[in-house]
């Protein structure tokens, strides 16, 4: 069997254009596993596969390899950096046991970096960080390294030092062993030599190395004492100290280079060797039972445990479908047949591969460990677990973000619906962020989706890969309504037609509940006026009821209902009876409730040259946003804001006309907050009249 103390399995991620493709592509390179290099602005990385992220220069979805260094196995699955495809990124941190952070020695911490940063704390995954780029105008890695500190609350702990900066940026000094690592002028990674620490550098290695060593030696606290004592710890001591706090999270090792200019990387890889965990070091997925609630029980990772992994990506291609699947004990062969325990339903495996981006290696088993992809699998999506049929259990699910943007879409030729219905059964199994609803009303297809980008990529696809041509409607805002107001009320559902009637009556508060927390049933019933079988029922109809609110039909939010009171008839009242008594309940009383309609808001990052600078506040300001940060650095200034989403279509082409193509922004869903009275009342008259239309 293989050593499992020689796996890695890491992924890297990072902010768009941090430079993750480029690091991945040098790692294989370095590894042997490619011979030539592909870059990402030629549309020719290994790992950017899809048609559009070739165009684009972006990559859209991850994609797994898989390498050796030293004797170890590495796992690499490269995220994308985009906003919109961060579901990608969330899924892969959650079957990683490391990671590397990479981000851009000029643009710093961006915020797509933090929001993978929260991702991969949310996560409990080590990780070690890369500060790219700093061959590249405005590169910092000292600012980096303050950024760090300050933005993400993160402890760098720096293991290297740049030699030079900008053009002038030739290669690294080593902290650890104060040696410096200089490259020529090649370009070839093999093309360094190892040297003394130049002279002007000498004062700042040593004071790194104190501080590397002194943060070192807090994770064991005999080193500590000797090293007190004057004692200087050997290399082998401070090494395990670092992979023990790294492991921790207490500190994250801090290296630099640039991945383009194939300087610093093999650093990195020593890193991932050196500092992150194992699969047997990390803390065990823990089990849970059908309601996703822990059951006390983990997933351990050992060969001699059960079988457990967890399906973590579908991917179609030409070759069927593919089910990516992290095993975390156990072992899978071919022809073995597993318990999908979502399901409920068993599956044979077929054939396992090994991918390498789209290529694949067959295999014919696998263990406690590894990241592979299965052929063929029926009945299986993201997050679902695939155990032995003799040990049931589910490993904790994966929570996926609910959608802020929609569109409508028809096909252009009738013969296209069938073709679009097959297709967007794949598409909706390969990315849970995106949802389809039928509007059967009109007959529209509605797709949901993280933001325009990821809309807009998903038309593409439906064109290309799938031959459906269709008409695009203009983008719509997930709206949604909650109440301001408590009220008291009461309900009486009765029927009598012959026979056994229908009788529930409820007395029962409705008021508003905290944002976010959506909605929450409670029962203060005291002496049985109604039993406790109807509470179910009744707490049913009020959750039905909530997918469409009194104003324009949109779902409602954040409401707390409390049923305090009733009575029941003996022969009449059945759970039927209460339900329906609770969705007359919530007809009568919503209404009087101050209904309101709320908006997504936007977090709203935007970066912009200094000369541009009142203008893009000026025009967020237009959009009714709410500046809450600006922050200069060497290239600009970026701009963080909470904007509308309904104000922020197009955005982009205003802020290149404005800043003569220089800005670039991000967004990411962040709360809902009232509309106010004027935009309500437009989208409320809107809903109003497409409904009269239809009729």
């Amino acid at each position: 069997m293989a050593d499992l103390s020689l796996y890695r399995n890491i992924g890297i991620f990072a902010h768009v254009d941090a430079g993750k493709t480029t690091t991945t592509e040098r790692i294989l390179k370095l590894t042997g596993k490619i011979h030539k290099t592909g870059e990402v602005h030629d549309g020719a990385a290994t790992t950017d596969f899809m048609e559009q992220e070739q165009e684009r220069g972006i990559t859209i979805q991850s994609a797994a390899t898989t390498c050796f260094w030293k004797d170890h196995r590495l796992n690499i699955i490269d995220t994308p950096g985009h906003v919109d495809f961060t579901v990608e990124v969330y899924r892969s941190l959650k079957v990683l046991d490391g990671g590397v952070g990479v981000f851009c020695g000029s643009g710093g911490v961006e915020p797509q970096s933090e929001t993978n940063w929260r991702y991969a704390n949310e996560s409990e995954v080590a990780r070690i960080i890369f500060v790219n780029k700093l061959d590249r105008l405005g590169a910092d890695f000292y600012k980096v390294v303050a950024q760090v500190k300050k933005v993400l609350g993160a402890n760098p702990l720096v293991m290297t030092l740049p030699i030079g900066t900008e053009d002038d940026f030739v290669g690294v000094v080593d902290v650890l062993t104060k040696q410096a690592y200089v490259w020529d002028d090649s370009g070839l990674p093999e093309n360094y030599e190892v040297k003394d620490v130049p002279a002007d550098m000498v004062d700042d290695v040593n004071k790194y190395h104190e501080q590397l060593i002194e943060t070192a030696v807090e994770q064991d606290d005999d080193l500590m004492m000797a090293y007190m004592e004057g004692e200087e710890p050997s290399v082998d001591d401070i090494k395990r100290c670092i992979r023990e706090g790294t492991r921790k999270l207490d500190f994250f090792p801090t290296y630099c280079g640039s991945a383009f200019k194939n300087k610093g990387v093999q650093l990195v890889l020593d890193a991932v060797v050196d500092y992150l965990p194992n699969p047997t070091e990390v803390d065990p997925q823990p089990l849970t039972d059908e309601e996703g609630n822990e059951t006390g029980e983990v997933a351990t990772v050992s060969v001699d445990e059960p079988l457990r992994a967890l399906a973590f990506k579908i991917m179609d291609d030409r070759f069927g479908a593919l089910t990516f699947i992290r095993i975390y004990s156990g072992k899978l062969e071919k022809g073995m047949t597993v318990l999908n325990s979502f399901t409920g339903k068993t599956e044979r495996i077929g054939r396992m591969v090994e991918m390498h981006a789209d290529d694949r290696n067959e295999i014919s088993r696998a263990q406690a460990g590894d990241i592979l992809a299965v052929v063929g699998m029926k009945n299986v999506q993201t997050g679902h677990t695939l155990c032995d049929p003799d040990h049931p259990c589910t490993l904790e699910p994966m929570v996926f973000p609910d959608p802020v943007i929609s569109i409508a879409v028809t096909p252009k030729d009738k013969g296209g619906s069938e073709k679009m219905g097959i297709a967007l059964g794949k598409m909706i199994a390969e990315d849970p962020s995106f949802q389809v609803e039928s509007d059967e009303e009109s007959g529209d297809t509605i797709l949901k989706g993280m933001g325009e980008l990821h809309l807009d990529i998903k038309v593409d696809i439906l064109k290309r890969t799938y031959g459906v041509e269709l008409n695009v409607g203009k983008p719509q805002v997930a709206y949604r309504e909650t109440i301001t107001q408590a009220i008291e009320d009461s309900y009486t559902h009765k029927k009598q037609s012959g026979g056994s009637g229908q009788y529930g009556k409820i007395d029962y508060r409705i008021r508003p509940n905290e944002p976010g927390t959506g909605f929450t049933f409670e029962s203060t019933v005291v002496g049985g006026n109604v039993p406790k079988e109807f509470f179910p029922a009744i707490e049913k109809g009020f959750k039905l009821m909530m997918d469409e609110g009194p104003l324009a039909g949109f779902p409602m939010l954040d409401v707390h209902v409390e049923l305090y009171d009733g009575a029941y008839h003996a022969v009449d009242s059945s759970a039927i009876a209460f339900e329906i008594a609770a969705k007359g309940a919530y007809r009568q009383t919503m209404p009087k409730a101050g209904p309101q309609l709320i908006e997504p808001i936007m977090k709203v990052d935007v970066f912009t040259p200094e000369d541009h600078v009142g203008d893009v506040i000026g025009d967020l300001n237009r959009r009714r946003g709410m500046i809450k940060d600006q922050e200069p650095n060497n290239t600009g200034v970026r701009i963080k804001a909470d904007v509308p989403l309904a104000e922020m279509f197009g955005y982009i082409g205003h802020l290149r006309t404005m800043t003569s193509g220089r800005g670039q922004f991000s967004m990411e869903f962040s709360h809902y907050l009232p509309c106010p009275n004027q935009v309500a009342e437009e989208v409320i008259a809107a809903e109003k009249a497409k409904k009269e239309a239809k009729k």
